[in-house]
């Protein structure tokens, strides 16, 4: 007997406008001063990973090398640094969307693991190149972090899907 894991909720189209906001939103998590804290996950990278998932004809390429350029001048890093992390991961994201998106919650934290081991690695890789010292193992506990994470993010990304298309006054959802 086979198991489903799969929801019979049907999604709403997410609006663009939702997309935009939410990249926004992790942009000014990552400014935060508990961003420069080796093990708090890069929330850029988070979220462009699950709308790269999720919308890969909206949010691609394009979109992490913006948000990744701007990164590199908030952080006042190499300049292409996180730019070239974020187009890899969104990349690897959207090759491997129509697979992740087969798995329940925990198994797509799990390939999001690597997405993001690979993103980090990218960065201390271009750290590297220039001569600057390897910033420690406790630089990739971030990712890990970050997939713990997942799951709930994911349940707060797609809320607004959820909404019904008929308003109810008397439903409070």
């Amino acid at each position: 007997m086979q198991t489903t894991y799969s929801s019979s909720r049907i999604l709403q189209p997410v609006r663009p406008f939702f997309i935009a906001l939410s990249l926004i939103i992790a942009l000014f998590l990552n400014f935060l001063p508990t961003a420069s804290i080796t093990w708090i996950p890069d929330w850029v990278a988070l979220t462009l990973v699950f709308w790269s998932i999720r919308e890969p004809r909206r949010v691609g390429m394009g979109s992490g090398f913006l948000l990744g350029l701007a990164m590199d001048v908030a952080d006042a890093s190499l300049l292409g640094q996180h730019a070239l992390a974020y187009v890899v991961v969104a990349y690897l994201a959207a090759l491997l969307s129509r697979r992740i998106l087969w798995f329940p919650l925990s198994q797509q934290a799990l390939h999001v693991l690597p997405l993001m081991l690979v993103g980090q690695a990218v960065q201390v890789i271009v750290r590297l190149a220039p001569g600057v010292d390897f910033p420690g193992g406790g630089y990739f506990v971030g990712p890990f972090l970050a997939t713990v994470l997942w799951p709930p993010l994911t349940y707060v990304l797609l809320l607004p899907q959820y909404q019904p298309i008929e308003h109810d006054a008397n439903r409070p959802i």
